[in-house]
């Protein structure tokens, strides 16, 4: 595998710029969400992403991956079909800014699985991070409760935790076998298994309507997805995880200020509070562990 030159400055600016156009995204399929149904949403989607993945990847010629590394791959579109169901309904009931402090729990979750399933150590310093985190997600948990939401958001922020378990989950495997395909061929192979989870879905689901003029939202949304991906995987490569991870956290800013302008949505002290002690705690766990980043993809 080519070494390539470490720029941890470009690095940081790349993975900032991704996390920016991922958080733009979100904002686009929670208004697509709401327009047209989850199920319309993520099928169209996904017939976008395979044929701009394809576009990308097959006529680079590369040689079909072994058993091994179609098993990682089919592992892992399932894994992210679920996440970004699960994602992406829940956003649709829960406000971005929320729904953003609440996934901040994933790579805690992905620390505690390694340990599981990896035999990786955890510190004293994971564990209070990890139980810092998890207070912080109590926090706007009961910040919810407290303001008599409703069941929907209540049901929209399990669904979001629930994403966030499964986004652990890809990390793990990420970690495991990071070497074993490049981003393109990640993205290609992913985008057509998660095509290929909602085929076998739709005798189920039913046919969803084409959805008229949103498609053209579709596209966009297909277009950052795939940016950022690209995005993630240059910056990843040119600077430590221990450096970039800090990143993730600006896409809370960014959930706010979307949010607010295009959902009327207001960030409540319980949320901002939660985010700072689910942030807090990461950063504090992420100090005692420091590892060699995998390929970030986010689909």
């Amino acid at each position: 595998m080519n070494r390539v030159a470490q720029h941890p400055i470009q690095g940081f600016l790349a993975a900032l710029g991704a996390v920016a156009v991922l958080s733009i995204m979100d904002a686009v399929m929670k208004h697509l969400v709401l327009a047209i149904g989850i199920i319309a949403v993520s099928v169209w989607r996904s017939a976008a992403n395979l044929s701009l993945s394809a576009l990308l990847y097959l006529p680079r010629g590369a040689a079909w991956p072994d058993r091994k590394t179609l098993r990682v791959h089919v592992i892992r579109g399932i894994d992210v079909t679920i996440m970004a169901v699960l994602f992406f309904w829940g956003i649709g009931r829960v406000p971005l800014a929320q729904a953003i402090a609440l996934t901040f729990i994933a790579p805690l979750i992905a620390m505690l699985l390694a340990a599981v399933f990896l035999n990786e150590k955890i510190g004293s310093r994971s564990t209070a991070g990890s139980l810092t985190a998890f207070a912080g997600v109590i926090v706007i948990v009961f910040g919810q409760a407290a303001a008599h939401v409703g069941n929907e958001m209540l049901l929209g922020s399990a669904a979001i935790l629930g994403s966030a378990l499964c986004y652990a989950v890809n990390i793990v495997l990420m970690r495991r076998h990071a070497l074993a395909a490049k981003p393109l061929e990640i993205n290609f192979f992913q985008s057509m298994t998660v095509m290929a989870m909602w085929l076998l879905a739709l005798p189920l689901a039913g046919l969803p309507a084409w959805p008229g003029e949103q498609w053209l939202w579709i596209l966009v949304a297909c277009l950052m997805s795939t940016a950022g991906t690209l995005l993630f995987a240059w910056g990843y490569a040119r600077g430590p995880a221990s450096y970039l991870a800090a990143t993730e956290y600006s896409g809370f800013l960014w959930a706010s200020a979307l949010g607010w302008l295009v959902f009327h949505e207001r960030v409540s002290a319980y949320t901002l509070a939660g985010a700072v002690l689910i942030v807090g705690g990461c950063l504090f766990a992420a100090r005692g562990n420091v590892t060699e980043p995998p390929e970030m993809d986010y689909t």
